[in-house]
């Protein structure tokens, strides 16, 4: 007879765990924040609503804790994608494909990464706003390298670059065949353009 030890009861809880974060991800992604109930997440795990409330005190701490993965994924594909690149210039690029990258990726946890769920989640909201300052300060430190014009407002240039970046997730599209379809770009390299439309302008 199997005896289950305390590491294997560990390894279990921390599998349901992570079973529920993505199907909470999925569909806080696709049915929003208020549509999405405590027994919907449950049910698409083969849970009983109630074992839901052993990891998570309630929907708010649910969501922060996707939130906070979304975070993490990004942050961790920028991190790995400036490995290395040195120039101030072509690290923001770097790191704007990074972020494209696990913004797009098709995992519900980036697209919950916005900021219109700070104004329905009450108590919560603080929470989220930390995790995301915290992300944009390392982008804060990419910008602080470059070398702008004198009195070039910083702050502004990451604000305007981060936004559209962000946007891109209301109307971005994969391509239908392959990444190589003809006037189709991949998300990286989105971000890239991005950034080089920031530097040169339109016209340069």
């Amino acid at each position: 007879m199997a005896i289950e030890t305390e590491g294997s009861e560990a390894q279990r809880q921390n599998n349901r765990r992570d079973k529920l974060l993505e199907a909470a991800a999925q569909l806080f992604s696709s049915q929003g924040y208020e549509a999405t109930s405590m027994r919907d997440i449950a049910g698409a795990v083969g849970m009983l609503p109630g074992s839901v409330y052993y990891h998570f005190p309630s929907k708010e701490d649910l969501f922060v804790a996707v939130h906070d993965e979304g975070v993490r994924q990004i942050t961790d594909s920028v991190r790995e994608a400036v490995k290395g690149v040195t120039d101030p210039w072509e690290r923001l690029e770097a790191a704007a494909a990074g972020h494209m990258d696990a913004l797009l990726a098709d995992n519900g946890f980036a697209s919950v990464v916005t900021p219109e769920y700070s104004t329905k989640l009450g108590q919560a909201t603080e929470r989220l706003i930390a995790q995301r300052d915290a992300y944009e300060r390392m982008f804060a430190t990419f910008v602080d390298a470059l070398p702008l014009p004198a009195g070039a407002d910083r702050r502004m240039f990451r604000l305007g670059l981060l936004g559209m970046l962000n946007w891109a997730r209301t109307w971005y599209r994969p391509a239908r065949t392959s990444p190589s379809e003809a006037g189709h770009k991949t998300p990286a390299e989105i971000g890239r353009e991005m950034v080089r439309l920031l530097r040169q302008g339109p016209m340069g």
